[in-house]
Order: structure tokens, then C-alpha cells, then sequence
């Protein structure tokens, strides 16, 4: 549903008189949230208006940790969950931890310390994970350069793109392909 006018400033405003009267979504976050919420202001065109908290969760969206929509707070594992969607739908842009904080409405040390008890691991190693993981899917399907791969997944530093697959997968990403494109045998006619 569009936002209105009347929507869009109770938003900017985090006016509480709004608040039970509608909720709303952010489809870069896939969180919801009361238009008092005081984290940063979304974009616009990323925003989704429900009327009610039932509808936001059934299109999907997850309950904001700081504005509790629904009343109650968020556990951290349905948090680190979040968060993990936040990392698919954004590693392809320069997420720093401050700004997946931002995105996941964490603060930044809280966010890094309870994904790491639920994971095992940092959000930045699952970040760079997923990098990795996309550009082998990438050098295995498109005849992207090293250097377009690396950029399409988020990693401006080819040398460092190289080194970091280099360690995750043994071979170097001009390596792989070529390991790859010699175990594709094509049909005997």
C-alpha cells in the first residue's frame, strides 16, 4: 500500500499519536515498525504501510527491536535472523557495522556480540561468506572479469577479493574457473 502524505510526516515526526493506528515496513530490512520509531529515517520508496501489525507480519516483515511492535521484545535469535536477511539483501553494497546496526536497529557492539554467541561467527564473517559465496556462483555461471566479480559482490579491493577466495576455496578465482571449465566436458555428438 502507498504511503501518504499524512503517513510520510507522522514517520519523519516518530509521532506516538499514530502509533496502534498504523505500522511500517521496510522492504530493504524486512523490518516493521510503530511510526514513533526513533532509528533513522528510511527512504520513502522503501516503505510499506500496514493497518494493522498482523498484516506486516503475514507480508513477511519481522517486529523492529527497538520500537517492539508488537508489544513485546524481540528474541535474539528471531534478531539474528533478521540480520542474516539484512546480509543477503545488502552485500552487494559497502555495509560497514555501523550501518548493518542501523539496518538491523541494533547498536553496533550488541549486534556483533549476540550474532556471534547465536552464529558462532561475526556478521562480518558471514558477510564476507556470503561475498564469496556469490561470486563462486557468479565465476561459475557468467564470463564476469575477476574485477567485476569482485565489485558485483561488494568488494571494491580486487586484491584483496582474490586473497580472501584464495583462502576460503583454496584456488584463486582465475583458478576455479579454469579447474571448472576443465571438468565441463561437453556431449558427444
Amino acid at each position: 500500500m502507498s504511503i501518504t502524505k499524512t503517513e510520510w510526516q507522522a514517520i519523519k515526526d516518530n509521532n506516538k499519536y499514530y502509533d496502534d493506528i498504523f505500522w511500517y515496513a521496510v522492504k530493504s530490512t524486512r523490518i516493521f515498525c510503530r511510526p514513533s520509531c526513533l532509528s533513522r529515517l528510511p527512504k520513502k520508496e522503501n516503505i510499506e504501510i500496514y493497518y494493522t501489525k498482523e498484516e506486516a507480519v503475514q507480508a513477511g516483515y519481522r517486529p523492529c527491536k527497538r520500537c517492539q511492535p508488537l508489544g513485546e521484545p524481540v528474541s535474539n535469535q528471531e534478531w539474528v535472523k533478521e540480520i542474516d536477511t539484512i546480509l543477503l539483501h545488502n552485500y552487494q553494497q559497502k555495509l560497514t557495522l555501523e550501518e548493518l546496526a542501523h539496518l538491523a536497529r541494533g547498536s553496533e557492539s550488541y549486534l556483533r556480540h549476540t550474532y556471534k554467541v547465536i552464529t558462532g561467527i561475526t556478521p562480518q564473517k558471514r558477510l564476507m561468506n556470503i561475498r564469496l559465496s556469490m561470486a563462486k556462483k557468479e565465476l561459475l555461471e557468467t564470463d564476469l572479469t575477476v574485477k567485476e566479480v569482485a565489485e558485483s559482490v561488494g568488494m571494491e579491493n580486487v586484491a584483496y577479493f582474490i586473497k580472501k577466495f584464495g583462502e576460503y576455496y583454496g584456488d584463486s578465482p582465475l583458478q576455479f574457473r579454469r579447474k571448472i571449465s576443465n571438468k565441463i566436458v561437453p556431449p558427444k555428438s
